[in-house]
């Protein structure tokens, strides 16, 4: 990677991939991509170059590409799980139809491109425990079956046309630099803002439901580990199970409360995040990325939770 395009460059993954990217191959060659109304504002406007990058203007992108000498493409552009369900018609407009455009401009550039699925690809009928790299994916949200076809354009422009695509499924995120921004798991979030600020918690999902999580250094890890892999090794491409930790909302309310005894939670459960939980695999099997690209998760819920915290309490 020489010089990177970030689509989404202000969204919940893009704003802490961008900074990371720049620490990693220099600000200068790292290009924020945003949107009107969504545009770059302090460390991500001053720390680097930026450019107006909207998945559904493809000419947008490539002339963004040319001018800036692009090679490696990271697009995060897609409305999450809960936002998805209310907007199908935007979602597919920008999950799918922007990927198309996407994947035009790299096949004419010659560029790499990495496109996040998600634990959404899979449904009901997925084995629930150790889902496999390999299985059955019968998704029954718009948010599901937009990342099933991503997984499968990225696979036919690969085949067809020999563009580098590669991309992991990504767990539910946890950060306590982005706010939650309508995900099924955005209460992994939220829990944590509640504990530092003294509040009970009202937790939307009910008690027992186990749904794979990240906290966000380890996603920028996998996102950047996976687009520096030797393709030689790369058996799969789109998309890697990648997999740190598996919990319901009672273990991380337990796990807070050994630093914040004081702290209380009750449900007042959501049906549609509960329906769309209730379709999500309990814990997913990474051995392939493990095998790969040498995947290897650094924080699990007890680090987590204590860094979350100490950030969160400097930060409010």
């Amino acid at each position: 990677m020489k010089n990177i395009l970030v689509i989404g460059s202000t969204g919940q993954i893009g704003s802490e991939l961008t900074r990371e990217l720049r620490k990693r191959y220099g600000a200068e060659h790292v290009v924020a991509g945003y949107i009107t109304g969504a545009e770059p504002t302090g460390e991500l406007r001053d720390g680097g170059p930026s450019a107006i990058a909207d998945v559904t203007n493809g000419p947008q992108i490539a002339e963004t590409v040319k001018k800036y000498e692009i090679d490696t493409i990271y697009n995060l552009a897609a409305l999450l799980s809960v936002v998805a369900e209310r907007k199908p018609l935007l979602a597919w407009k920008i999950g799918i139809d922007g990927l198309l455009n996407i994947l035009e401009v790299a096949r004419e550039n010659q560029c790499a491109v990495f496109t996040p699925s998600s634990i959404g690809s899979f449904g009901p009928e997925t084995p629930r425990k150790m889902t496999p790299q390999d299985t059955v994916q019968r998704p029954r949200t718009i948010y599901g079956v937009s990342k099933v076809t991503t997984e499968l354009l990225s696979d036919y422009y690969h085949h067809k046309f020999g563009v580098d695509t590669r991309s992991v499924r990504f767990p539910g995120l946890i950060s306590y630099l982005t706010p939650p921004g309508g995900g099924t798991t955005d209460y992994a979030v939220d829990i944590f803002y509640s504990a530092v600020r003294g509040e009970k918690f009202v937790c939307p999902i009910k008690e027992g439901t186990l749904m794979d999580m990240m906290y966000m250094p380890d996603a920028l890890h996998a996102a950047i580990s996976l687009m520096e892999a030797d393709p030689t090794r790369l058996v799969h491409r789109n998309g890697f199970n990648v997999a740190a930790m598996s919990f319901a909302p009672e273990t991380i309310f337990a796990e807070i409360k050994k630093f914040k005894p004081e702290f209380e939670m009750e449900y007042d459960v959501d049906p549609l995040k509960q329906s769309i939980a209730d379709s999500w695999p309990d814990q997913l099997d990474d051995s392939a990325a493990r095998a790969e690209w040498d995947w290897q998760p650094q924080y699990d819920i007890t680090a987590m939770t204590k860094d979350m915290l100490d950030q969160l309490s400097k930060k409010l």
